[in-house]
C-alpha cells in the first residue's frame, strides 16, 4: 500500500488527502491564513531519467516522508501534498514543469528540484512571482543572493566553500601538488573550481590542468586520459555521479594514480563509489555533513536507527548504502521545520520568512557540531564541513 502511493504521488501527483486547498486572495495557493488543517501543495522536479537519474532517490525518499508524516497528523494538522515531476535534468523541461506546477497545481512553494541547469533555468520565473524556491538542491552560489533572488534559498554546503576546504587542505601539504580538475561546465563546476582556487592561495599555480564534460557526454574517459597525461598528482573530480564513478574507475584502469578529491554531490558509497569498485576508490577524499549509513560507528546510533526503520518501511526496495537517501530525509526534515515555524500562517512571504529564520536546527543524522543556520542575509544553511576519506569499506575521519 505504502509503495502503491509514494509510486502514484511521483509519477501522477495524485492528491494524498481529501482536504481541499484554502484559498486566499488569489496571490497564494494557501491563502495567508489557515482557517483550519489544509492541503499544502508542494512542487518539485527531479531527474528521474537523464544522466543525473541517480539522485531520483532524493524525491522518493522525500515522498515517502511526508507520506509517514501525514499518517502521524502531518504539521499542525495540515498535510503535505508533493507533487515531484521528471524533468530528465534538462532546463527546458524543468521550466516547463515549474510552470504546470505553479500555474496549473497552484503548488504553495517549490522544494528541493535538483540541478544546477535546471534550477538556474526556473530561478528567475519563480522570483519574478514571489514563489518560493526552497532549499535547492544543489551547491551554487547563485542560491545565496537575497539581493537579487530574494525567492531563492539553497540547501547543499556552497560549492565554494567546499572548493576551499580541498584547496586548503592541499596547500597544506608538504609537497608541492601538481593539479588536475575535471568538472561539469556550469555553475555547480566553475564554483568549485572558484574555491579551489581560493584555498590553494599561492599554490593555484599548481593546477596544471583544467578539463571540463558536458552533461550530454557518453564518457569522460578521454578527459581522465587527458588529465593523466598532464602530469597531474592530484585528481579533484567535480562530477556528478554517473560520471564521478567512471572518472574513478578510469582512472584506476589506465594505472593513473593521483590523490584524490571528490565532490561531495557525488560522494555515495552506494551509488558511486560501488559501481566505482570499492577497491578502485580506496583513499578518495571528500567533505561530509551528516552520517554516513556505511559508517558502522553510526550503527546504534539513535537517529541512524530511526532512519533505516522508515526505509525498511516506506522504501524497502531502496539502497541503504545510498547517502542520497540520508540526504532526502534531512531535507524533508527541514521543511518540516520550517512549516511548524510557520504555524496557520501559509502564505508565500511567510514560509520565505521562517525559511531564512533557521536556528540551531540540527536533526539527529547531522554530523556533531553542525547546525543549519539561515538569516535574512545568509541563505546557506551550512558552514561547516568535515574531511573523510574512504577506508575500501566506508568514509573515515581525515582531519
Amino acid at each position: 500500500m505504502k509503495k502503491r502511493e509514494i509510486r502514484s504521488l511521483l509519477l501522477v501527483g495524485v492528491v494524498l488527502g481529501a482536504l481541499g486547498c484554502k484559498r486566499g486572495d488569489g496571490s497564494d495557493p494557501a491563502g495567508s491564513r489557515a482557517s483550519g488543517p489544509v492541503e499544502i501543495k508542494v512542487g518539485q522536479t527531479m531527474p528521474y531519467s537523464g544522466p543525473a537519474s541517480a539522485y531520483g532517490t532524493i524525491g522518493k525518499v522525500e515522498a515517502a516522508y511526508f507520506v509517514k508524516l501525514n499518517k502521524a497528523g502531518g504539521v499542525h494538522g495540515h498535510r503535505i501534498n508533493l507533487i515531484s515531476v521528471d524533468d530528465g535534468y534538462s532546463p527546458a523541461r524543468a521550466v516547463e514543469q515549474v510552470r504546470k506546477l505553479v500555474e496549473q497545481d497552484q503548488v504553495l512553494f517549490i522544494f528541493q528540484s535538483l540541478g544546477t541547469p535546471s534550477n538556474a533555468a526556473i530561478q528567475p520565473y519563480l522570483n519574478s512571482n514571489k514563489v518560493p524556491q526552497l532549499f535547492v538542491a544543489t551547491g551554487a552560489t547563485r542560491w545565496g543572493d537575497p539581493e537579487h533572488f530574494p525567492w531563492t534559498i539553497g540547501y547543499n554546503p556552497s560549492y565554494e566553500l567546499e572548493g576551499r576546504t580541498y584547496g586548503k587542505t592541499i596547500a597544506s601539504r608538504p609537497e608541492d601538488a601538481k593539479i588536475g580538475v575535471l568538472y561539469q561546465n556550469d555553475d555547480y563546476g566553475k564554483d568549485m573550481l572558484k574555491g579551489l582556487k581560493q584555498g590553494l592561495g599561492a599554490r593555484a599555480k599548481n593546477v596544471v590542468a583544467e578539463v571540463t564534460y558536458e552533461v550530454s557526454d557518453a564518457t569522460v574517459d578521454s578527459q581522465i586520459a587527458m588529465l593523466k597525461a598532464s602530469g597531474a598528482d592530484t585528481f579533484v573530480n567535480v562530477t556528478t555521479p554517473k560520471f564521478a564513478a567512471q572518472a574513478i574507475r578510469k582512472a584506476y584502469d589506465i594505472g593513473w594514480k593521483p590523490r584524490q578529491y571528490l565532490s561531495n554531490v557525488s560522494a555515495s558509497v552506494g551509488s558511486v563509489l560501488t559501481p566505482a569498485g570499492l577497491d578502485k576508490a580506496v583513499g578518495v577524499y571528500t567533505v561530509g555533513y551528516f552520517k554516513d549509513p556505511t559508517d558502522k560507528q553510526w550503527d546504534d546510533d539513535p537517529a541512524m536507527k530511526e532512519w533505516r526503520a522508515f526505509m525498511k518501511e516506506y522504501m524497502p526496495d531502496a539502497n541503504l548504502s545510498d547517502a542520497s537517501n540520508v540526504y532526502g530525509y534531512l531535507a524533508a526534515q527541514t521543511l518540516v521545520q520550517v512549516l511548524e515555524q510557520c504555524g496557520d500562517d501559509l502564505s508565500r512571504a511567510n514560509v520565505m520568512k521562517q525559511a531564512t529564520n533557521l536556528k540551531g536546527f540540527a536533526p539527529g543524522l547531522l554530523l556533531s557540531g553542525i547546525k543549519i543556520e539561515t538569516a535574512p542575509n545568509d541563505y546557506f544553511p551550512f558552514d561547516q564541513l568535515a574531511l573523510v576519506r574512504f577506508d575500501g569499506t566506508t568514509w573515515v575521519p581525515a582531519g
